[in-house]
């Protein structure tokens, strides 16, 4: 799935082509990823002869200011929006197109069909699962080390992996990511946030932020499939130091980068690097006991 710097690189490539311009039709040949309104031709109805004046993102959402209207748009694991003129051949698994009044069309192609497109009034995004309770955008001025602390301070059973892929932690973290943030900071996936040292919190704050921002600067990661809507790959997968290189060196010592399974994801550490979380000690008193 796109994360967040994959979503901010087709924010930024969308905007450079799409701005100012008015849409005369919409093609919908998949209604069922069209979520609000419920019926397709309100939603045709509702943003023909509307322009463009922005495109913005929440964590992994697009949203496309239409007024009076946003159009909210989640790529989920495979969709991919492309520009091209009316005369274009139409690809596979192409859904909706755009047709704007310059005859150009904005495309969206989505092979597994599982992306979402809610049309809600300028504002309104409680009524979209997911996107009303995301947390802060990590690389808002709004997020700092102190406002990090106190939510590495929260009450939870779960491990530090698990807690920042949660959306309503921080908005746009996905695998790629955390897995580079915790290596950056040393730091294993199973580990409490409760366990966390205060120098490791600000390890991990800065970890954060320097991996989305070297995303964003090398234009998100193609690790899969992954382009903007230039059609370009991303280059970030060239600057990674552990997600996918299972079997390879650790850049930082040399030790064989290993893959584990940590809430229910593939991740991956370097274990010198990232050491293990220690037993309790009574776990470890049973285990000496042979229980």
């Amino acid at each position: 799935m796109p994360e967040l710097p994959e979503v901010e690189t087709v924010r930024q490539t969308l905007r450079k082509h799409i701005l100012d311009k008015q849409i005369i039709d919409i093609d919908i040949r998949l209604p069922r990823l069209i979520r609000q309104p419920e019926d397709p031709e309100v939603f045709k109805h509702r943003l023909v002869g509307c322009r463009i004046t922005e495109v913005d993102r929440r964590g992994k959402y697009l949203l496309i200011q239409v007024p009076p209207y946003t159009l909210v748009s989640h790529l989920r694991m495979e969709g991919k929006y492309s520009l091209h003129s009316r005369d274009d051949d139409i690809e596979k698994h192409t859904h909706l197109i755009f047709t704007f009044h310059d005859g150009t069309q904005l495309r969206y192609r989505d092979v597994r069909q599982f992306g979402t497109f809610d049309l809600v009034p300028f504002g309104e995004f409680q009524t979209i699962p997911g996107l009303y309770s995301l947390g802060p955008e990590p690389l808002d001025d709004q997020f700092t080390l102190e406002r990090f602390e106190t939510i590495c301070s929260s009450r939870t059973t779960r491990n530090i992996k698990a807690f920042l892929l949660d959306q309503a932690v921080i908005a746009g973290m996905g695998n790629i990511y955390v897995d580079e943030a915790l290596f950056f900071a040393r730091i294993h996936p199973e580990r409490p946030p409760s366990s966390l040292k205060k120098r490791e919190i600000k390890l991990l704050y800065e970890g954060i932020r320097k991996v989305l921002h070297d995303g964003i600067k090398a234009g998100g990661a193609s690790v899969r499939t992954y382009r903007n809507s230039d059609g370009e790959m991303g280059y970030f997968q060239l600057q990674i130091q552990v997600y996918g290189r299972k079997g390879e060196p650790c850049n930082r010592c040399g030790t064989p980068i290993e893959r584990i399974v940590v809430a229910g994801r593939g991740t991956h550490i370097c274990p010198n690097c990232q050491k293990s979380p220690s037993p309790s000690r009574k776990i470890r008193k049973e285990m000496e006991e042979g229980r």
